[in-house]
């Protein structure tokens, strides 16, 4: 890697190799020259004096770029289109005269940013998968495992570890079906011309308008797009970036939120992300554990977040047919979206292999707050066994004042059940006490709800990625 120039930490240092090659110049270079071969071949199949030699010549050549010479081209031109062009003849020379025959330049840029967006989607999807795929296990595994829930991160009713790995879940779902969503909307650009009318390939056929619908169906169907746009401008519409960049920053915010409550989660010690044998928590304090992979998620995630307004304003200021002040943005915001996401999910990946669950921890934090909560039950059994509700209600309330000073302002244990056993009025209730004080009376439905979600939603969801969810997440840094 160049150290005497900047790189982007986003494929440096976070993304996988396999999506930073999707966004690499021979990957978008390479993909130019497989267009201007389809759109040639279609061309020769349609009637046009193309030779099959010369298009033997253009496939004998889609690897070998001269990006020196490209880039010479490009500095004397100003268009990296057409110093590609000229590149590629260099090395094709009797296809010269043939090469982006009618084309415009949104021809190559634009059907490649296509190509491109949908791998991308692809690839995410699959990892999204596995990430579901190991959140899922978690749930399943920590079903009925009590902890304390909060409201407002205030001490709340109970729920489980597995019930809350199914709200992430739901999030993470939501994303997935909108990343397969958006995937299936995408349509291929074309074969449309300067302003989309497809005025020049109109007057290569010599007026014949069903010879230029084919030769748009022939190079849609070549890239295995089941359908193209059938109107556009100079591009297609930068809607669909802003469409899909959306779909990419509610992934981020679900990342987010997710990353947050592991944070939150580490700081009371209840669970932790893995943490390796000779992982450095601070330089300073060696003591430390911090959760830098759900910080770096929560990162990337607000990243992707910020992403969106660029795609929004690109697309309100396409005057008529377009402007150029899309080019640079989208170079930019296009990749750093598909980047972040990939290494976001990687990240996740990762922390859902290996996310552990202290449940001593989550019972003494139970224990110090569970009292308060169990008083309505203490109520309800004394009421049960002929006391008056008024009667109990005060005195409950008077013992749980008693208690709630001591923890506040002596920074003792809450003591509220043992004042009710040494309360001769709760005498019908006391050998019920440890029953009515069991952590597991207190979640309700939640074990039942996470096994009927990952039933009837996580499972069938992730049954079109059987065969693709194996591996792990290994992070470079």
């Amino acid at each position: 890697m160049p150290t005497d120039r900047y790189e982007s930490p986003l494929a440096s240092r976070y993304a996988s190799p396999e999506m930073s090659a999707l966004f690499s110049d021979d990957r978008k270079f390479q993909t130019w020259r497989r267009l201007w071969i389809e759109l040639a071949r279609a061309e020769r199949k349609l009637g046009l004096a193309i030779g099959e030699d010369q298009i033997h010549e253009m496939e004998a050549h889609v690897t070998d770029i001269d990006y020196a010479m490209a880039k010479r081209e490009e500095k004397k031109r100003r268009h990296d289109v057409m110093a590609h062009v000229h590149t590629f003849a260099a090395v094709a020379p009797s296809a010269a005269p043939i090469i982006h025959l009618g084309a415009t330049s949104c021809y190559v840029t634009d059907n490649t940013d296509l190509i491109v967006m949908r791998e991308g989607l692809t690839l995410l999807a699959v990892k999204l998968a596995r990430v579901i795929d190991r959140l899922s296990a978690f749930a399943g595994k920590h079903r009925a495992l009590p902890t304390l829930g909060f409201t407002h991160f205030q001490a709340a009713q109970l729920t489980t570890v597995g019930k809350r790995a199914c709200l992430w879940l739901q999030d993470l779902l939501i994303d997935l079906r909108s990343l397969q969503r958006a995937c299936g909307d995408l349509r291929f650009r074309g074969v449309k011309g300067t302003t989309g009318t497809q005025a020049s390939f109109l007057a290569l056929f010599d007026g014949d308008h069903g010879k230029v619908e084919e030769l748009d169906r022939m190079v849609t169907s070549a890239f295995g797009f089941p359908s193209a746009f059938i109107v556009t401008g100079q591009t297609y519409t930068r809607k669909v970036d802003a469409d899909i960049v959306a779909v990419l920053a509610s992934l981020g915010a679900s990342v987010h939120k997710m990353g947050t409550d592991l944070r939150l989660l580490a700081h009371l010690k209840e669970i932790e992300e893995p943490f390796e044998a000779d992982q450095i928590g601070s330089s300073a304090m060696a003591y430390k554990r911090n959760p830098m992979r759900a910080e770096r998620a929560c990162a990337l995630g607000r990243h992707l977040m910020a992403l969106v307004a660029d795609a929004h304003h690109t697309h309100a200021v396409q005057w008529m047919e377009r402007t150029l002040d899309d080019s640079a943005a989208r170079r930019v915001f296009i990749p750093e979206a598909f980047l972040a996401a990939d290494a976001a999910l990687g990240i996740l990946q990762n922390i859902c292999e290996g996310l552990v669950v202290y449940p001593q921890v989550i019972a003494r934090r139970i224990r110090d707050e569970l009292p308060f909560m169990a008083t309505e039950n203490i109520i309800m059994a004394m009421v049960a066994a002929g006391g008056s509700r008024q009667d109990c209600h005060e005195r409950v309330r008077v013992l749980s004042h008693e208690a709630g000073a001591r923890v506040k302002q002596e920074g003792l244990d809450n003591d509220l059940i043992a004042r009710v056993r040494a309360d001769a009025y709760f005498t019908p209730i006391h050998a019920r006490l440890d029953a009515i004080m069991d952590p597991a009376t207190f979640i309700g439905r939640a074990p039942q709800q996470v096994d009927r979600f990952l039933a009837e939603e996580v499972r069938p969801a992730l049954t079109p990625f059987a065969g693709k969810l194996g591996g792990t997440s290994q992070l470079s840094v």
